[in-house]
């Protein structure tokens, strides 16, 4: 007979997995459902969607485990993260690796349900989604490198619904990485202080004083390119209306992190799961209007 896991363990572990945080489910989802509606036009293979919605909490909680677990000897340092499961002593470095194992062995298996290409591009997104923690010891650009991995899910959507990668898939995903790397700097501006006490890098540290012009430019660049990828796919003014309450928020944004207060530049990156829903409801309603 099996003995239950105590609650309190269990509680742990869905912390680790940050599921009791889904914020970060949604920022990764948003640009797989972009993808997902222009490939399939704005009918994908409801199996497709499945797969990628799935396959998306599934990396999403690895992401967050390797990352506690590559951090587990700074963030006992750092205000925010000083409870974090494995920083608190409540579980094992070790646990927390078979953990992160079982949940891309699972993630992987899901994958195998596709065509090849989409299992050949599932390969390098796993090492993105592994390496990406490490990567605040040796540049100033983990936020970028963040971008990277999250958008993966672009071309595999993609990939998994066409069969192929065609050049407006890369435009999402460029703009994805450049999503990625606004919000997680604003992200970043909560722990700038205790980054630079413990010598973690960020490109909140590195824009210093110049960071929100720096990230009002990304902002532009962004929303122009995902404009572009709008012209390309012969959208019509329900996309551009979701683009430009898109816009509106990320001015928001700005208003936010106008004094760099920690609340209101967290508050900031919240409100970025509104910016890819705007972008994603403009997109869904265009196709839902043909």
């Amino acid at each position: 007979m099996m003995t239950p896991i105590p609650a309190a363990r269990f509680d742990a572990y869905w912390r680790l997995m940050r599921f009791d945080k889904p914020i970060g489910i949604l920022l990764l989802l948003w640009p797989g459902l972009w993808a997902l509606w222009i490939a399939g036009q704005g009918h994908p293979s409801p199996y497709v969607v499945f797969v990628i919605v799935l396959g998306t909490v599934l990396m999403r909680a690895a992401g967050c485990v390797i990352n506690d677990y590559a951090d587990r000897d700074f963030d006992p340092h750092v205000e925010r993260t000083k409870l974090r499961p494995i920083a608190a002593g409540e579980i094992a470095p070790k646990s927390a690796l078979w953990l992160f194992v079982a949940l891309c062995l699972v993630a992987f298996a899901l994958v195998l349900t596709l065509n090849g290409l989409t299992i050949a591009l599932s390969v390098p997104g796993a090492l993105l989604a592994a390496s990406y923690p490490f990567m605040k010891r040796y540049t100033h650009w983990p936020q970028a490198y963040l971008g990277l991995a999250f958008g993966w899910a672009v071309p595999m959507s993609f990939a998994a619904e066409t069969g192929g990668v065609p050049f407006i898939a890369w435009e999402i995903y460029a703009a994805t990485i450049l999503w990625a790397l606004i919000y997680d700097t604003m992200y970043a501006m909560v722990d700038r202080d205790d980054d630079i006490r413990i010598g973690v890098k960020s490109t909140a540290i590195l824009f210093g004083r110049h960071d929100r012009l720096i990230l009002t430019l990304l902002q532009a660049l962004m929303l122009a390119i995902l404009g572009a990828v709008g012209w390309q796919a012969d959208l019509g003014g329900a996309y551009y209306a979701g683009l430009a309450v898109a816009a509106g928020l990320a001015g928001y944004q700005q208003g936010l992190i106008r004094e760099r207060g920690k609340p209101e530049c967290f508050r900031a990156f919240l409100n970025n799961n509104w910016f890819g829903l705007a972008v994603f409801a403009g997109l869904a309603l265009d196709y839902a209007l043909r």
